[in-house]
């Protein structure tokens, strides 16, 4: 592990089993998470890449986001997105 000051709130990245997804950003997001990237392997000491990180993000935003939280409790899971 780096001696890098602070700390990135995303920490080291858990191995996983994965779906493909394509997805479309804007420039500046795209260069803000490079730099992410980079920042992250600096700190942690495993060389990342940005599309390894989107979905580690996805994930720590969902799990935090309180009203996503609220709102799913009250609709079992087979139920979310059902009609679509």
């Amino acid at each position: 592990m780096s001696t890098a000051v602070g700390k990135l709130r995303l920490g080291p990245l858990p191995k996983t089993e994965t779906v493909k997804l394509t997805i479309a950003l804007t420039v500046a997001l795209k260069v803000d998470l490079e730099r992410y990237a980079a920042l992250h392997a600096q700190t942690y000491g495993d060389p990342v890449d940005a599309v390894t990180l989107i979905p580690h993000m996805l994930e720590s935003f969902i799990m935090r986001d309180r009203g996503f939280k609220t709102l799913t409790t009250k609709v079992p899971r087979s139920r979310v997105g059902e009609g679509d």
